[in-house]
């Protein structure tokens, strides 16, 4: 295949990991116009977030699998499809159950999606330098999305409504369908890897038991009969797949990966970076609209520092990884969203909005720095037979942090709540942004832990296990 042929396979891939990673924050931008117009509680715009992003997280590793077994090119196809589907579905969905449901149809189209177009790049681009720039830029593009997302969102929002937000994924999504029939070659692992049926009904009650229990807790309270057995769910489900996965040969969860320590430190900082990322954007969409009393558009304006510095920084990162591995970008992500969470642990109606956007460029820097290392140090050293699979663990953290991070720091927020969002929010917020600040910790302590020799002679020990797989 032809350098150029190679590129436009790239570009491809990136088309849909740009309108899913839209898709993941231009929504949050909408919240307040979707709770007015459906009349939509708090704990209903959680999972107008979290019930697309719980089927996004639960369905990636099996959409990774079956992509190398059936083809990913014709499962990246049939991701498109549903994709843009459910986008227009959204667009014209009645009310508030209609919406979760049709976001839900947008979510199965979007597991099959990035992870598969990971291994689509990681098999068209063989040379290991190269596959390195190529996951790079990849890395750059889901900072871009995200950071484009609540700008996007706010201009169409305010302009035109908040259904138009679903409407900008049908014409990107139709044209990588046609795109991507013309110039992506088939492909499939030399082995297919069976169905684990059982590992995947594990998954999504680990993941739909925690979320529900953490989003319904504040009604229901903490130390109800119903968070407390949701929780127990969650534990007991989790102990089930330790172990039942390793028992097959066919995990759907390869537990031997996380023997690799840069691969379970670049699973942990997913979780947490993006945790830290979409509970900071919910909060911020909620101040500026409903404390500070500003439009759909100038909220969407309020957040361009942040997105300004994830479009510069994201590809910064890809290049950085690429020449000099992951260690520096990681620990100044770390120490930049930790210092953007800080800097709004006191925030109230009156605090300078010049102070909230600084904030915000601390936090941006940081968070387009965090995308590339993550990516690349889950698939570095990893056999191509393997690629597909540890893609999808590290989307599947990811998406597991943004469905955390809303349903955490929404619940706080919740709980804490005394009166209407307008007077009570600022006070009630504290505790969420000391959680988002600590989140930044976690990945400046975790990526030094994770990224020195010590860690990658762990990750070359792991990728040896597989060398006749």
């Amino acid at each position: 295949m032809s350098q150029r042929r190679r590129l436009l396979v790239l570009a491809i891939c990136c088309m849909s990991l740009l309108i899913v990673g839209m898709d993941n924050t231009i929504v949050n931008v909408a919240l307040p116009s979707i709770r007015k117009d459906l009349y939509v509680s708090l704990s209903g715009l959680q999972w107008t977030i979290d019930a697309y992003i719980l089927v996004l997280a639960s369905l990636l590793l099996l959409s990774g699998s079956t992509a190398d077994r059936l083809g990913r090119r014709r499962t990246f196809q049939t991701g498109l499809v549903l994709f843009t589907f459910g986008s227009l579905l959204c667009s014209l969905a009645p009310g508030l159950g209609w919406l979760i449901a049709f976001r839900m149809v947008q979510a199965i189209g979007a597991s099959m999606l990035n992870p598969v177009a990971m291994s689509i790049i990681t098999n068209v681009f063989t040379e290991p330098r190269e596959r390195a720039r190529a996951i790079g830029v990849w890395g750059g593009v889901v900072g871009i999305s995200l950071g484009l997302g609540p700008i996007v969102g706010g201009v169409l929002t305010e302009t035109v409504g908040w259904r138009s937000i679903f409407w900008i994924n049908i014409p990107i999504g139709l044209a990588a369908i046609g795109l991507a029939a013309r110039f992506v070659p088939e492909s499939r692992a030399p082995r297919a890897r069976r169905v684990d049926a059982v590992g995947q009904l594990l998954v999504i009650v680990v993941l739909a038991s925690l979320t529900y229990a953490i989003i319904d807790a504040p009604r229901t309270g903490w130390t109800s009969a119903t968070t407390l057995g949701l929780l127990a769910l969650a534990l007991v489900a989790i102990g089930t797949l330790l172990v039942y996965e390793p028992r097959r040969i066919d995990p759907l969860i390869e537990l031997r990966f996380f023997r690799s320590a840069p691969f379970s430190g670049a699973t942990v900082i997913a979780i947490g970076a993006f945790g830290a990322f979409s509970g900071f954007l919910f909060l911020n969409t909620l101040y500026l609209q409903d404390v500070r009393g500003l439009s759909a558009l100038q909220a969407g304006l309020c957040t361009m520092p942040l997105a300004v510095m994830t479009l510069i920084f994201a590809p910064l990162s890809g290049r950085l990884v690429g020449s000099r591995g992951p260690r520096v970008p990681l620990l100044v992500a770390g120490a930049s969203m930790c210092a953007g969470g800080l800097m709004l642990v006191g925030l109230d109606a009156d605090t300078a909005l010049v102070w909230v956007l600084a904030s915000y460029v601390v936090f941006g820097l940081g968070f387009g720095l965090v995308n590339a290392p993550i990516t690349n140090t889950a698939v570095s050293g990893m056999p191509r037979s393997q690629a597909g699979v540890a893609a999808a663990v590290a989307s599947t953290s990811r998406q597991i942090g943004m469905a955390l991070g809303v349903a955490v720091v929404g619940s706080v927020l919740s709980s804490g709540l005394a009166g209407p969002l307008k007077t009570g929010f600022a006070a009630a917020s504290h505790p969420a942004w000391w959680i988002v600040a600590g989140c930044g910790l976690a990945v400046l302590g975790i990526g030094a832990l994770t990224s020195g020799r010590w860690a990658f002679g762990t990750a070359a020990r792991t990728a040896h296990l597989f060398r006749d797989e």
